[in-house]
């Protein structure tokens, strides 16, 4: 006779025409059984009766369920002491069958993590060459006639006529005539330093004439970037002609969160993949990790650089791009599908043999396509189950050594990625049309959202593409808790003196001569700039002292100007 009896609960789940007949019994892992001897003893009775879908649904007598399923008698056990612990329960291999239980092995290897994320192809600015003029000069002829055109290295691009290259040209002649070799040498540097080509100044010497033209040539093949010249066009040092960029080889440029900022490193392969090509890839690698973190958004800027030798890949096109970080070496993993995930706890359930299976709780650490990383709670070799593990566990967690699990197959939060379509400061709301939330069986739809407090609300615009974490909360509604916009460009702004020289109404542009620009490095010049629509051209005046903002965008536009000794602005930008 057995000294303490112990009240365990046995089970018998008939699930369907899957399960059939079949009845599952959990017990006790050392469920001491009565002896053989005793078989004439007294039939057991019910303590109660359950819905075989829901043990929560108790019964004292016979009946369906409310799906319509027959109830499943329980009955009083004994057990003796445990050795696997509180929790164990025993199934029927027959039923164990049924249920297409699967298990996986806890193994020792190498975890692969992907990042997943988006990004533009741009030129290589490594490659990028700008073309100036290194005097004054009106251009005469232009071989260049559209932005896209490709150009070989000595290709000619322009013909200029300038009257200091002229003189230049009689400086060579004057010292040729004199046989001094120390002016011929002064006069050829001059001549190189002003661009002209080693065949030219060959050329000059051997025939002694002077022309009123030079051609200059494109330093390297490519394609013509921007174009902002025209047969007739005056030009000055500084202004920007043309830009000759290169697309044997690309960049990419993307953005990874916070928490992935750590897998990156130089050298790392990237697969890219376009939406126009999706049937193709590009492989590549990591070139570059910017050293700073975008403050507002979270994210790390991330430069790629890709081979493109058939000129596949063109500036401006969208890329989806898979960065694959270095595998973690000799780490315990499990299956993906083995672990049961909730807000305040992670568990396996692990199969201790002859048809007894216990949860376990664990931490789990990275995730792979295949594979999640156990921290602790687990030992190489140990069998975890893969499927059907869920009925086992709720049986298993009602006695076992952590509280029970309350399993909710809804995530308390979510990432989603939609359009804001309008914004209320008073009451904190945003309207958004999202995608779908599969994690909560949500087709797409327009709805209205409150905004938390740790949410930024002003940076939250109208018409704004972005991903947002909505959490559910416990008085049932729904509410952004975080916000991840991609990082816009800066441009380059620079504040500095200068002397207006011409002011040219018909293409609202000004020359200037400028003072020199610490930050960048950059000597006194004379260029011109571009007025930026919300300034009045009637604000700049011929040799008027300013001191203006411009910024660097396709040309240098100027966004404020004042006059130096006002010390009021003149003109201000709408930006």
């Amino acid at each position: 006779m057995m000294s303490t009896p112990v009240v365990k609960i046995i089970m018998a789940l008939t699930v369907g025409i899957v399960i059939g007949a079949g009845v599952v019994t959990l017990r006790d892992s050392q469920h001491t059984m009565v002896d053989a001897q005793k078989g004439g003893a007294d039939e057991k009775k019910p303590l109660y009766w359950v819905a075989p879908m829901d043990a929560n649904y108790r019964r004292d007598q016979p009946g369906k369920s409310p799906m319509g399923m027959d109830l499943v008698p329980v009955y009083e056990e004994s057990q003796g002491e445990d050795k696997f612990g509180p929790g164990v329960v025993k199934i029927s291999p027959h039923v164990v069958n049924n249920l297409g239980v699967r298990t996986g092995k806890v193994i020792s290897g190498a975890l692969q993590q992907h990042i997943n994320t988006v990004g533009y192809v741009q030129y290589d600015e490594h490659k990028l060459v700008h073309i100036h003029p290194r005097v004054d000069g009106w251009v005469d002829n232009l071989y260049v006639k559209a932005v896209g055109d490709e150009v070989e290295q000595g290709q000619a691009l322009y013909d200029l006529y300038s009257p200091e290259l002229v003189n230049a040209q009689k400086e060579m002649l004057v010292a040729l005539n004199q046989a001094d070799q120390q002016l011929i040498e002064a006069a050829s540097k001059r001549l190189r330093a002003l661009k002209m080509s080693t065949d030219f100044i060959e050329q000059l010497i051997k025939t002694k004439q002077v022309r009123q033209t030079v051609t200059f040539y494109t330093p390297q093949s490519g394609v013509v970037k921007n174009l902002k010249i025209r047969e007739g066009y005056y030009v000055q040092p500084g202004t920007t002609m043309m830009s000759i960029g290169q697309l044997d080889h690309v960049w990419v440029e993307v953005e990874v969160f916070e928490r992935e900022a750590s897998l990156i490193k130089v050298g790392l392969p990237v697969v890219m993949t376009l939406d126009y090509l999706p049937s193709r890839s590009w492989q590549g690698q990591v070139d570059y990790i910017y050293p700073s973190l975008d403050a507002s958004n979270r994210t790390l800027r991330v430069r790629l650089k890709f081979t493109n030798t058939d000129k596949a890949l063109k500036p401006n096109m969208l890329a989806r791009v898979q960065i694959q970080s270095d595998s973690t070496q000799n780490t315990l993993l499990v299956p993906k599908e083995s672990v049961i995930r909730t807000g305040s706890q992670n568990r396996v359930v692990l199969a201790l043999g002859e048809g007894q299976f216990k949860s376990v709780a664990v931490e789990i650490g990275r995730i792979d396509e295949m594979h999640i990383e156990i921290i602790s709670g687990l030992n190489e070799d140990e069998t975890v189950v893969t499927s059907a593990q869920f009925l086992i566990d709720s049986e298993s967690s009602k006695s076992s050594d952590f509280k029970r699990m309350t399993f909710d197959e809804k995530p308390k939060s979510v990432w989603m990625q939609g359009e804001v379509h309008s914004v209320t400061e008073q009451s904190r709301q945003i309207n958004v049309t999202h995608g779908p939330v599969d994690a909560w069986n949500w087709p797409e739809m327009t709805m209205d959202f409150d905004v938390g407090q740790e949410v930024d609300l002003d940076a939250l615009k109208v018409g704004q593409t972005l991903h947002f974490e909505v959490t559910l909360l416990e008085s049932g509604s729904y509410q952004v808790t975080g916000i991840h916009i991609m990082a816009e460009p800066q441009i380059p702004t620079a504040t500095v003196k200068g002397v207006i020289n011409h002011v040219s109404h018909r293409d609202r542009t000004v020359n200037i001569s400028r003072e020199a620009i610490e930050k960048w490095n950059r000597a006194a010049a004379t260029m011109d700039f571009v007025v930026d629509e919300s300034l009045p051209l009637a604000d700049f005046k011929v040799a008027q002292e300013i001191t203006f903002t411009f910024e660097v965008r396709d040309d240098l536009v100027i966004v404020d100007i004042k006059g130096v000794n006002s010390g009021e602005h003149d003109a201000h930008t709408g930006h």
